[in-house]
This record gives structure tokens, sequence and C-alpha cells, in this order.
């Protein structure tokens, strides 16, 4: 396994933002674009940029987010979107957080730079979602959002199941009920780059909140018997 950083980036109909998005991933990183099914020349347009193309048929933003993250080889995985909302080059301090063995998973607190940024629609959601995490796992999270750094193997071992909208909240729910120390840093959040496939409506917006509920639902996971404060390897 390398020592180094992985970055997945799922990928969905990008071809707009993808050069932006790539050219700010910090040298000696690996991008993993994964494919989600674009008909635009995203997979041909990040390849020729230098980045890892992985393909992912089955549609959902968790499929394509796993794909990634089981494609991944290094020792810290990290996660951002391809829509130039978001600079991956912002993961710096992160996985230097996660390896310095301050905290085992890093998320960014969403800052809007410019109006229409985030619709209120969108805001409304994160909430209401960061509300119903706070009640079941007592994780005082403000935003839910996609720019986070964790530890590849102990991700693979949360054995997440969604493959939708719901996989970056699962993530958070079993990293709590496993005892991870979670923290949260504000990163400026831009426009982003063409129409937004979850939370570009209310349709969109709500069928994401559905889908998290049915994550906030399920019974939480056991603990094991060995975390990363009480001694896991690093």
């Amino acid at each position: 396994m390398s020592a180094g950083v992985d970055v997945v980036l799922p990928c969905l109909d990008e071809a707009e933002a993808l050069p932006w998005v790539l050219e700010r991933i910090p040298a000696g990183w690996r991008a993993l674009v994964v494919d989600n099914g674009s008909t635009d020349g995203s997979p041909d347009i990040a390849r020729d940029l230098g980045a890892t193309v992985v393909r992912e048929p089955r549609r959902g933003f968790g499929a394509a987010c796993h794909a990634g993250l089981t494609a991944a080889t290094a020792d810290i995985v990290c996660f951002c979107d391809c829509d130039a909302s978001l600079d991956p080059g912002l993961l710096v301090p992160f996985v230097a957080e996660v390896r310095a063995g301050a905290a085992d998973l890093v998320l960014g607190r969403r800052r809007p730079q410019a109006r229409g940024a985030w619709p209120a629609h969108a805001r409304a959601g994160n909430l209401a979602l960061s509300r119903m995490l706070r009640r079941r796992t007592g994780l005082r999270l403000r935003d839910l959002g996609p720019l986070r750094a964790a530890r590849r193997e102990p991700l693979l071992g949360l054995g997440l199941t969604d493959r939708r909208s719901g996989y970056p909240l699962q993530m958070v729910v079993r990293a709590a009920d496993a005892g991870w120390r979670v923290t949260e840093h504000d990163v400026p959040y831009l426009p982003r780059t063409g129409a937004s496939k979850v939370t570009g409506t209310w349709r969109g917006t709500w069928q994401a909140v559905r889908d998290m509920s049915r994550v906030l639902a399920e019974p939480p996971a056991p603990r094991p018997l060995t975390t990363f404060s009480e001694g896991t390897p690093r």
C-alpha cells in the first residue's frame, strides 16, 4: 500500500469543471476520477490531465464514492466533489491532521463565497440532517459536506452499504458508532460548474434527505473491540 494520498472524485458529466479541479490536486497525490456514466467526454479529459479513471456503471453518488475507495491504494483517502465548488488543495491540513493522529475523520464545513453557491433548500436539508445526526450520534457537526479525509483501511472496515445520497452520512454515523474522533473545519464553497445532480432542485434535495433519513434509522453498529483512541495501529 502506498503511503501517499488518493483523492476520490465522483464524476458525472463534469467536463467543464475537471481542468480546474485536477490542476489543484496537491503535488504527489493521486486523483481517482470515478466516472459514473458520463456522456460528455469526462473520462477522456480526466485521463489526458493525468488522473486515474475508475468506471462505476451503477448510478449513484455512493456507488461512485465507494468504487473510488476500493480502487484506492494510498494509506489516506480523501473525497471531493468534481464540480469546482471545492478546491481539493484545501485537503492538505485535513490529511496532516489524520496523519498526526489528531483525528480519524476530518470534514469540511462549507462556507458559501457567493450568492447562489448553496441554494436555500440545500442548506435547509443539510441543517435538518445535522440536527438528526446530533440526536442519533451526539456529534455536533454543522455540515455533512463532501470534502473529507480518513485512513483507507479503517474506512473499508466501516462496511458502508449505501450507494446513493446517504453514503456520506453513513460514513459519519458508522464512524461515530465506532468511536472515531470526527473534526470539522470551515472551507470556502464556490458556485458549482453546471447543474447539480442532487441538490439543484427541491425534489433532488429532499430525495437526498430521504436517503439519509434511512441511514439515520439504521440501528447502531456494534462497536469494535478496539478503536483508534484505544490503540489501533495508525
